[in-house]
């Protein structure tokens, strides 16, 4: 709430407390936010740097809240300030780069990012300039950046970009892949599923690209290419298009005759895992994945697995 000023969670408990009681010694205030006394000494040195909370005159022991209407409003505004500073400049050298990038010559259309830590930098910084929409292909192979390392797609899609992730179909294999997707597609990201992709790929509103220097192979994040507006650029747009619109969405349709259970099981099948492999995904047994496709394969008229997969497609249940 307040880490625009550089207060944190903690802080902010403490803060509050202050506010809803007329002062308070450090021992109470321990008790009352569930914090160590020795944190709650320094959190209130921080608070006090900050104007938010003051010595009482007749107890120096005991702290109160200042007004925040006094205390919060110069600070707020001091960072509004700093912003508007900061969205000038901005513009400022966006304009400067925007003149630097027309004439940039042939070779000047791809700069090379060195590192795998420079490259985790720079997919955390493209996400988090992202506008409207980001275009994934993902590898079976270990990715440029691992999911729990991935903060910026999460932060991304809360403020509304799209997400569109093209998988290779064995990721879906990965333990815990599906419970995570059924989350990301909650949080609007669409996934669709391919056999195999050329290379990973993150595609950045159609104004920037980044590439890995090597596809596949033990040196897959030592490096990237950074893909500006150009003629290449658009030769990626292009790509990433025809293969989004040959792949298959993962979790398949919304079809109110099969359930979510049997669209994520058809949609494991289709993909080719074994019973063992979708019971492991699924979290259930192998001998219920059996007793759910010949219960699917009945409701479907048909008489294997080849053809119920045939079937689910054409129907539309995946």
């Amino acid at each position: 709430m307040l880490d625009a000023i550089g207060l944190d969670g903690d802080h902010v408990t403490l803060y509050r407390r202050l506010l809803e009681a007329p002062s308070a010694a450090f021992d109470e205030l321990a008790r009352l936010a569930a914090l160590d006394e020795g944190v709650v000494r320094r959190l209130v040195e921080d608070l006090e740097d900050a104007g938010l909370v003051a010595r009482q005159g007749s107890a120096p022991d005991r702290v109160v809240a200042s007004p925040p209407s006094l205390a919060l409003r110069p600070l707020l505004l001091e960072s509004e300030r700093r912003l508007a500073a900061a969205h000038e400049a901005l513009v400022h050298f966006s304009e400067l780069y925007r003149h630097g990038a027309e004439q940039r010559a042939a070779p000047d259309v791809v700069d090379v990012v060195v590192g795998p830590d420079a490259v985790r930098q720079r997919l955390a910084q493209l996400q988090a300039s992202a506008l409207e929409r980001v275009d994934v292909f993902v590898l079976s192979e270990v990715a440029l950046m691992a999911s729990a390392e991935n903060v910026e797609e999460g932060r991304a899609l809360e403020r509304g970009v799209r997400y569109r992730v093209i998988i290779e179909s064995e990721v879906a294999q990965r333990p815990g892949f599906i419970d995570d997707a059924h989350a990301t597609i909650e949080a609007g990201e669409e996934i669709r599923v391919l056999p195999t992709l050329p290379t990973r790929l993150f595609l950045v509103d159609d104004a920037i690209a980044l590439l890995p220097m090597y596809s596949h192979g033990p040196d897959r994040v030592s490096g990237a290419l950074l893909v500006h507006p150009s003629g290449l650029l658009d030769l990626v747009i292009a790509i990433f298009g025809e293969y989004w619109a040959t792949a298959r969405p993962l979790l398949g349709s919304d079809e109110p005759s099969v359930s979510g259970a049997d669209r994520d099981l058809l949609s494991l099948l289709v993909l080719g895992m074994t019973d063992s492999a979708a019971a492991s995904q699924l979290g259930i047994s192998v001998r219920t994945v059996q007793r759910r496709v010949a219960e699917l394969a009945e409701r479907a008229g048909v008489l294997s697995r080849f053809q119920l997969g045939a079937e689910a497609v054409r129907r539309g249940w995946v």
